[in-house]
């Protein structure tokens, strides 16, 4: 069923993606600020990018819905779409400059929808435009200025904006400035494009993104951190799940990096230290998920969960629950290995880890010239695990423990496109699971 999913190892049947556009264009204008890792090639980024989408449709059947391109859809042949469109849009547009220039633009916008094209409000969404006018003396002398304001540069990042729990999709309240819209247009998709219902919108001051949350069958793991905050968390133990248990996962301070200075981005989501391959079998850095603690609430019904006294951490919690580890290095969490796409139980889409090594090695190389002190020991550890991986010939996902576990593997190579810094599951909303 669309919008509900039980356990992250059930195939995938249905998967949401978005081909990142110009909004990528500006994003790679200023990578730090748009909360890219490094900079890359946006044609090499769209190439990979059709790739997965080729890969996810014509390897395992999945059925792959492209965010743009069914909202266009929909807008061209439904006309209440098409009308709400076009109403966010309008709500979109900032206005700045001369009162009369002003006027005759949004006079001029009302009378020219009839002739624009519906992908020109939809990239409106996306690129968030101010227009400010400078008008001089003589005819026509208008100065027009036409400046992007956040534009969704990280929107390809599809897992982020929502989860899908057993019980439906939360809506997500993204915690940095240059996110914080996306909601805006995936909740216009799921309700206007798919007709499907919300179970909750987290509300400020909540903050939560997608990639904190992994549903499990019986219980659910739910990230806390940096991106995620308590007072979403509480929002989330009022729900009315069918998980017996509600496990929250506290982000865990880095400890190669100095604690004076933590970077919680090495570590931002639990999807990028942890993660599910199968009903049997987990990936995750040991060194993390030993430090990541974690609080148990078990489920009264009818949203009320009681806190067990006890707590954990979340190696501790996931083999009480049955299921093996593999370890991976720190180099390996970092060029996004854990970060896999489980496309039904024990087979998953796995990144080329030993093909982002290098650029991030070089990565750290970069700020921890800049900042020794706050990045020196974890250079020194990702150093040694290259040369340790590369001697045992074993990055991530041709381990020996991968094949010891039988898991089936599918490895494709992005390097473009992990440059935002994420891999196939940050990319991913999964629908539906059967």
């Amino acid at each position: 069923m669309d919008g509900k999913i039980r356990a992250e190892w059930n195939s995938l049947k249905k998967v949401v993606i978005h081909r990142p556009g110009m909004e990528m264009f500006f994003g790679l204008m200023e990578p730090y600020s748009s909360l890219y890792e490094r900079a890359f090639s946006r044609s090499g980024a769209r190439r990979e990018h059709e790739m997965l989408e080729t890969i996810l449709k014509e390897e395992f059947g999945v059925q792959v819905i492209r965010l743009k391109q069914a909202t266009l859809q929909a807008a061209s042949t439904i006309p209440i779409v098409k009308r709400e469109l076009i109403n966010l849009a309008r709500e979109t547009m900032e206005y700045t400059g001369d009162a009369n220039a002003i006027a005759r633009a949004k006079e001029e916008f009302e009378e020219n929808i009839k002739y624009l094209d519906i992908a020109h409000f939809f990239n409106i969404l996306i690129i968030n435009p101010s227009l400010n006018f400078v008008v001089q003396k003589g005819s026509r002398n208008v100065q027009l200025n036409i400046t992007k304001r956040q534009p969704l540069a990280n929107l390809y990042f599809m897992r982020d904006q929502q989860f899908v729990t057993d019980s439906g999709i939360v809506l997500c309240r993204l915690a940095k400035p240059a996110r914080r819209r996306e909601t805006i247009v995936t909740k216009f998709f799921w309700e206007n494009v798919l007709g499907l219902s919300l179970l909750h919108e987290i509300e400020e001051p909540g903050t939560i993104e997608g990639g904190e949350f992994i549903p499990m069958g019986k219980f659910a793991l739910v990230g806390q951190g940096d991106r995620t905050n308590r007072d979403a968390i509480e929002q989330l133990l009022s729900l009315d799940f069918e998980f017996e248990e509600l496990a929250v996962v506290h982000q865990p301070l880095h400890p190669l990096v100095s604690s004076d200075k933590p970077d919680p981005m090495i570590n931002m989501h639990l999807d990028t230290y942890f993660n599910v391959a199968s009903s049997k079998v987990v990936v995750g850095c040991e060194m993390l998920i030993k430090e990541a603690k974690v609080e148990i609430f078990h489920n009264e019904g009818m949203g009320t969960f009681t806190k067990d006294p006890k707590e954990t951490n979340l190696y501790d919690y996931i083999k009480s629950k049955g299921f093996e580890v593999i370890n991976i290095t720190t180099l390996e969490q970092m060029s996004y290995a854990s970060n896999f796409l489980c496309i039904k139980d024990g087979n998953i889409l796995a990144v080329e880890s030993e093909r982002n090594v290098k650029k991030v090695i070089d990565t750290v190389k970069r700020i921890t010239k800049d900042d020794p002190n706050r990045y020196g020991k974890l250079l020194d550890h990702i150093q040694a695990d290259y040369e340790h991986l590369r001697g045992d010939g074993e990055f991530f996902p041709h381990k020996k423990a991968v094949y010891h576990m039988e898991l089936d593997v599918y490895p494709i190579n992005i390097p473009n496109l992990t440059g935002g810094y994420g891999a196939a599951h940050c990319m991913t909303c999964a629908l539906e699971r059967g």
